[in-house]
């Protein structure tokens, strides 16, 4: 094989312009999910979700569309409902169980499509980084039981 042109050089990246950054962090969030601030969600879209807090990134109430974290204390659990769109997330530290008895673990990524129902629990507290593409509506009924 031979030498690429070339090699040896050393590359030097390009310096932005101060301008393009400047806009750029005008438009940029960043939090550190071991130093955020996190809200209760003793009330969230109407409901009471004790055990549970999050830190909103991104997420819009009127969509429903948005990225965050959410931790669950020792022995919390969502209330059942039915994503209206895709939720998906990474299990940060901790396990959660769905209701339909699936364990995630750290590092888990997962995916759930719109219509998906269920409810969430941990039983030792977990953190999670989660993404919605739509809202959810609250379930009268378990969706395990059905």
């Amino acid at each position: 094989m031979g030498t690429a042109k070339g090699a040896g050089r050393r590359a030097t990246a390009a310096r932005p312009r101060k301008a393009a950054t400047t806009r750029l962090g005008r438009l940029r969030t960043v939090v550190n999910a071991r130093t955020a601030t996190f809200e209760s969600l003793a009330r969230f879209e109407g409901e009471t979700w004790p055990g549970l807090s999050w830190c909103n990134i991104s997420r819009d109430a009127k969509t429903g569309t948005g990225f965050y974290l959410v931790r669950f204390a020792p022995g919390a659990r969502s209330l059942p409902h039915e994503h209206l769109g895709y939720e998906e997330f990474v299990i940060l530290k901790g396990d959660l169980e769905d209701s339909d008895g699936a364990i995630y673990r750290t590092g888990d990524c997962v995916s759930l499509k719109p219509g998906s129902r269920h409810w969430s629990r941990s039983r030792k507290g977990c953190l999670i980084a989660a993404f919605t593409r739509g809202s959810f509506r609250m379930l009268e009924d378990d969706p395990s039981h059905g």
